[in-house]
C-alpha cells in the first residue's frame, strides 16, 4: 500500500502534491536549449565578451572570493550608483534598484503593488513572462490586445485601462516579440489613464533606431512609473543575470520591502560593475547587431514576406506562404538553425546575431521556401 503523497508505484508525482489550484496543469517558462550550430531563439548577444572584459571581470570576482564568508552589500549601493551613471537623466542610486534579471525586478513590483485582489494588465502579444509573474504573485491578469498590425494606439490603450482600472500596467518598448517601439503619445496616454503603477519594459532599448525616445525621459514628476532594463542583451551579460529599474525614490523603497535579504550576490555585483566599467567595449556590438536586424528586414521583405518593424535585436516574420509556423520551425532546426516559435499562428521570431549567423538563417529559410 502506497504512503501519503505517493502513487501506486511508490514515487511521488506533481499531482500528488498540494499545489495551488491555479498552478495545476502549468509548465515552467523556457525556450528550447538545444545544441545546434546557430542559436537565434532567445535574443542573446551572439558576440562573446572581449578578452579585456573577461580579464576585468575575473579580477573583480577574485577580489570577492576571500570574503565569501560574509554577506554581500544588501542594498548594492555601489552597483546602483554606477547603473544610474550609465542611464544618465540626472538619476542617482536612490532612483535605481537591481536584481537577478529584469524578471525578478518585475516580480518584486508585483509583490509590492499586485497580489490577491489586485489586477495587472498588459497588451499582447507581448513578453509571455508578464502573465506568469502575475500568476506567481496571485495577481489577476488582464490580457488586452494590440492592433492586428501589432501597433497600440493611445485611444485603445487608455480605453482598456479605464475599463479594467488595473493596479499594475505592463508595456514593452520595444515590444517582445514584435520589436515595435511604443509611440510617445501612447505611453503618455497609458500614464495618464493608469490609476496605479506603470512598468515600461525596456529590455531592448539600446537597439532602438535613432530618435526613439525612452520612458526615462518621463520619470520626473511620475512617481508611479518604473522603467525596467537589463544587462542581458546589449551588454552580452545574459549569464550574469543582472536586471534593474529606474523610478522615483519612493517606488525604489517600496520594492525593497519585498526583496529577499542579500538577494544579489557579491559575485554578481562585482561582475556587473566590471562590465559597466567596460561598457564602451561591450556596447560596441550593438551597431553590428542592428545592421543584421535591418538586413533581416530588408532581405525578407525583398522576398515578399511580411516582417514587423523592429527596434530590438530580433525580427518577427510571417512564415513563407502563410503556413504552419511549427513546421517551418522544425525545418529550420533540421538545417541547424534554431529560432523561436512564440505561439503566434503563422509567425516566427529570429534573433539578429553575427553576419555568419544571418547567412546561415537566410540560407536555411531559402531551402525551406523551396520546399513549400
Amino acid at each position: 500500500m502506497s504512503g501519503p503523497g505517493e502513487s501506486a508505484t511508490g514515487s511521488t508525482t506533481l499531482d500528488d502534491l498540494p499545489l495551488r489550484a491555479d498552478l495545476r496543469g502549468r509548465t515552467p517558462y523556457g525556450a528550447p536549449q538545444l545544441e545546434v550550430a546557430v542559436r537565434l531563439n532567445t535574443n542573446e548577444n551572439s558576440y562573446p565578451l572581449p578578452e579585456a572584459v573577461v580579464e576585468a571581470i575575473a579580477k573583480a570576482l577574485h577580489g570577492e572570493l576571500a570574503d565569501l564568508n560574509r554577506y554581500p552589500d544588501r542594498d548594492a549601493l555601489g552597483l546602483r550608483a554606477e547603473l544610474a551613471d550609465y542611464l544618465g537623466h540626472g538619476l542617482t542610486a536612490g532612483h535605481v534598484w537591481a536584481a537577478n534579471g529584469s524578471n525578478e525586478i518585475q516580480q518584486q513590483i508585483l509583490q509590492a503593488f499586485g497580489g490577491p485582489g489586485r489586477t495587472a494588465l498588459g497588451f499582447g502579444p507581448a513578453y509571455s513572462m508578464h502573465p506568469l509573474l502575475a500568476l506567481g504573485t496571485a495577481t489577476r491578469w488582464v490580457g488586452a490586445l494590440r492592433d492586428p498590425d501589432f501597433g497600440l494606439s493611445a485611444a485603445a490603450a487608455a480605453a482598456e485601462i479605464e475599463r479594467h482600472r488595473p493596479d499594475v500596467v505592463f508595456v514593452c518598448s520595444p515590444n517582445n516579440p514584435t520589436g515595435t517601439a511604443l509611440a510617445p503619445a501612447t505611453l503618455a496616454a497609458v500614464l495618464d489613464a493608469a490609476p496605479g503603477i506603470v512598468v515600461v519594459d525596456e529590455a531592448y532599448a539600446e537597439f532602438a533606431r535613432p530618435g526613439t525616445p525612452s520612458a526615462l525621459e518621463l520619470l520626473p514628476g511620475r512617481p508611479r512609473l518604473a522603467v525596467s532594463r537589463t544587462m542581458s542583451k546589449a551588454f552580452g551579460f545574459a549569464g550574469g543575470r543582472l536586471g534593474y529599474l529606474a523610478a522615483g525614490p519612493a517606488l525604489v523603497q517600496a520594492v525593497q520591502i519585498v526583496r529577499l535579504p542579500y538577494h544579489l550576490s557579491s559575485l554578481t555585483q562585482a561582475a556587473a560593475r566590471a562590465a559597466l566599467a567596460h561598457r564602451g567595449a561591450l556596447l560596441a556590438t550593438v551597431e553590428a547587431i542592428k545592421e543584421q536586424r535591418d538586413r533581416f528586414v530588408a532581405t525578407l521583405r525583398a522576398r515578399g514576406m511580411t516582417v514587423a518593424d523592429s527596434d530590438a535585436n530580433f525580427v518577427l516574420f510571417r512564415v513563407p506562404g502563410g503556413g504552419d509556423q511549427q513546421n517551418v520551425w522544425r525545418a529550420l532546426l533540421d538545417r541547424g538553425v534554431l529560432v523561436r516559435d512564440v505561439g503566434l499562428p503563422g509567425w516566427l521570431r529570429v534573433t539578429a546575431g553575427t553576419p555568419a549567423e544571418t547567412d546561415a538563417f537566410l540560407s536555411a529559410l531559402s531551402a525551406v521556401e523551396a520546399l513549400s
